[in-house]
Parts: C-alpha cells; sequence; structure tokens
C-alpha cells in the first residue's frame, strides 16, 4: 500500500512499558480516591502537583518546558533542524471529581515516554518533538470543556476563558494565578507539522471487537440544548390530576420522542438526556418548571443538522399545549471532525508494522484535538478500556493495551519527524 512507502521507519521500535506503566501509577496518587479513581480537577492543588511532577520528569528528559497564557504546558524534545515545525503529542492531565486514573493522562506520559525511548536509544529526529497538556480539558470545573485548546486555537478568546467562574465564583484566570501558572508566553502562537492524541477509547466498541488499537478518522459532530418546561407550581395534595399544569407529565411524550429521534438514525445517532432539574425540588409539591439537558451526535454533519430540525419540530409541536410553554435553546454546536489523511496513514502504517490488532473508527467523544485539527494536521489512537467505562473511578485499562498505544504513538511520531 502507498502509505507503507511513504512512512517508512528503519525499524519497528517499542517504548519502555514498565516505565510508562509504572509512571501512570505515580501519577495517579495525586489526586487518588478510595476507588482507586482520581480527582485531579483543573486548576487546584492536586492539578498542580500533577503539573508539577510532570514538568520534573519532563525537564529531566531533557525537555524545555514553556507555559503559555492558558496554562496550557509544552514539553520540546529538540530535533536536528530548528527551522522544521515540531511534532505534537499529548492530552491534559485534569479529571473529573470522579475520574479515572487513565482519562488525558495516558496522552501526556505515553507522549513523555516516546521521548524517554528515544533518549534511551540515542535517536535525534529531524524535527524536534513536542508535549501537550491542556488546561481544564474535562471543564468540570469551568465550562466550556476543552477551553484551553480552545483558546489556543482562537475559538475562544483569553478574556473570554479568564472570564469563567466555578460554582464557588473563582474565575478561570483567578484560579490559574492561585497555583501559579499563569505563563507569559502567548498562546496561539505555535506551529505545528502534525498532532497526534494517544487516549482511551471511552466507549466499548473496541473491547467488543478484540481490537487493541483504534486508528481514529475523525470525531462525532455535538449539539447541546437547555430544554425548559414550563408549568405551575402547586400543592401535591389538593390539586386534582386533571386540573394541574404539571411540566413533568408534559415531559414525558417530549423525552420519548427525542429517544425515537435517535432509534431513526441509528445505528450512528446519539441522543442522551444527562440532566434533569426540577424547581422547586420538593417532595409535595408540583414542579414550576424542569430544565433538562439534551445532547444530540452523529459522525455525519448532513444527519446531525437533520436530527436538529427534527428537534425543533418535537419542541414546536409540544409547546403551550395545556397551559405548558416549552423552548429549547441550542447552547453548543461542534460539528463532526475528520482528521489529516497523512496523519490516519502515519498511524495506520505504525499499527501494520507492530501488527497490533486494530480497526478504523470514528471518536464518540469530543477531544483537544478537534480544536487542533483546525489548524494542524491531527489525528488520534485509542486503545479499549474495560467495558468503556471512563468519567469514573473504576474506569480501567489493560497493561498489554497501554503499552501497545504508546508503541503506536513512537512510531508514528518517528514516521511524521522524518527519522
Amino acid at each position: 500500500m502507498e502509505h507503507k512507502t511513504i512512512f517508512k521507519n528503519r525499524e519497528v521500535l517499542k517504548v519502555n512499558g514498565e516505565r510508562l506503566w509504572s509512571r501512570m501509577m505515580e501519577m495517579a496518587q495525586i489526586g487518588g480516591t478510595p476507588k482507586g479513581g482520581v480527582c485531579r480537577v483543573t486548576l487546584t492543588e492536586e492539578d498542580k502537583k500533577g503539573r508539577d511532577l510532570f514538568i520534573k520528569w519532563c525537564e529531566d528528559a531533557g525537555c524545555t518546558i514553556e507555559i503559555d497564557q492558558m496554562g496550557n504546558l509544552f514539553a520540546r524534545r529538540a530535533g536536528k533542524r530548528a527551522d522544521l515545525n515540531p511534532i505534537l503529542m499529548g492530552s491534559h492531565l485534569d479529571s473529573q471529581p470522579t475520574g479515572g486514573k487513565y482519562d488525558g493522562v495516558y496522552g501526556v506520559l505515553a507522549a513523555l515516554e516516546v521521548i524517554e525511548s528515544l533518549n534511551d536509544l540515542d535517536i535525534v529526529t529531524e524535527a524536534p518533538i513536542e508535549i501537550v497538556s491542556w488546561t481544564n480539558e474535562e471543564g468540570a470545573r469551568f465550562s466550556p470543556a476543552m477551553i484551553g485548546s480552545g483558546v489556543f486555537t482562537g475559538e475562544f478568546t483569553l478574556e473570554y476563558a479568564y472570564n469563567q467562574k466555578d460554582k464557588e465564583g473563582v474565575t478561570l484566570g483567578e484560579a490559574l494565578d492561585q497555583i501559579g501558572y499563569k505563563g507569559e508566553f502567548p498562546i496561539g502562537e505555535r506551529t505545528y507539522a502534525a498532532s497526534i492524541e494517544v487516549h482511551i477509547e471511552q466507549g466499548p466498541i473496541l473491547e467488543a471487537e478484540k481490537k487493541s488499537i483504534g486508528v481514529v478518522t475523525g470525531v462525532q459532530g455535538i449539539r447541546w440544548y437547555d430544554l425548559k418546561v414550563k408549568g405551575k407550581e402547586t400543592h401535591a395534595g389538593p390539586c386534582p390530576m386533571h386540573l394541574r399544569k404539571d411540566p413533568v407529565k408534559a415531559t414525558l411524550p417530549i423525552l420519548n420522542e427525542i429517544y425515537q429521534l435517535a432509534e431513526q438514525f441509528a445505528p450512528d445517532s446519539r441522543a442522551t438526556i444527562g440532566d434533569i432539574v426540577p424547581t422547586p425540588a420538593v417532595r409535595n409539591t408540583v414542579p414550576s418548571e424542569l430544565n433538562i439537558t439534551v445532547d444530540l451526535r452523529h459522525p455525519q454533519s448532513e444527519i446531525l443538522d437533520e436530527m436538529h430540525y427534527r428537534l425543533q419540530e418535537i419542541i414546536s409541536q409540544y409547546h403551550n399545549q395545556n397551559g405548558i410553554e416549552v423552548t429549547l435553546e441550542e447552547i453548543w454546536h461542534s460539528p463532526p471532525v475528520a482528521f489529516a489523511q497523512d496523519v490516519i496513514e502515519a498511524i495506520q502504517a505504525s499499527v501494520e508494522d507492530l501488527k497490533v490488532p486494530h480497526m478504523k473508527m470514528v471518536s464518540g467523544a469530543g477531544h483537544d484535538s478537534v480544536y487542533l485539527s483546525r489548524v494542524t494536521p491531527t489525528a488520534m489512537i485509542f486503545i479499549p478500556c474495560e467495558d468503556g467505562l471512563s468519567h469514573n473511578e473504576l474506569e480501567k485499562a489493560e497493561k498489554e493495551d497501554v503499552i501497545n498505544g504508546a508503541d503506536v504513538l513512537l512510531n508514528t511520531a518517528l514516521k511524521l519527524a522524518m527519522y
């Protein structure tokens, strides 16, 4: 095949898997939870400790460190030619409040292991190689998610990001100052030849297909909505059922139609009702309103658009029925992403060279690579996680798969960095 000619290494190389695994387990102790997960929420003291340890490891590996205005961390290993744009690898160190020990951090430490392995093998690539750890990928403390890479690529302004507040009213800018990670390097001025992110799948497909590697060709499109259903608050006892303006009852057929919408465009469509909040949330009171989140996803832009229009039609049918007001607001739209063919082919060539069971797939979750793909050729590498479980303390990946993913990352980086 053509890509085997384009992307050819002198030999297939492998990382030091024991070192990678050991470092992942050591990092997992920072913010470690009783159930074996981590709580290393962005810009907290735990996040600072994780950043500090990562920087120490990178400096020990001979990397130069720079921190930009969003607290994004960059660790560079020099190449033979300083005039070439670097190859970027990495992900994020922050976690969910009850997160797992693999999500995000695996991509950062696998990238570090690539550099360590190159040091061990005394290999100097033509182009520099750089690791990144993005700020606030999870969005668990500050909304929106992926804001560090979003500002880097121009999706958000720096001022917008600095002014985002957590539940206690602390701004992102203040939190960066508090842990000493508001860097001085201007954000968005770095350029790259290519970007690769290795990550756990966060879904069940690879495990079900018995594949160790997913060659990720793109990311599903996502649309987020706030759905509000307003009725009339009243006492649960005295008011007969037929005289109520009950937003909960009015919502039931709406939710059913949303799930039917996903079924109409199966198997690649997704519809999720993630949060339902009544006001007031009192046992013996009919609520005055419900606030509901809706998440629609599909890998094809035209189908996601069709789902969007049909959702609007569903809501319009129920608006002002029996005195119930139903409104829908779209709050975020991330179109489907197609990754760069050259980077995909480099990954594909690497898994074939390594003879690792693999398959091509589309990511069901958003990642920093979504934004990176807008400014540099990008693709992703997935490994399985048990039962597809992620954003959970019980998140688990097999050691063999963790090492396989890093091996693929190493060989892909070498192909792209013109070794």
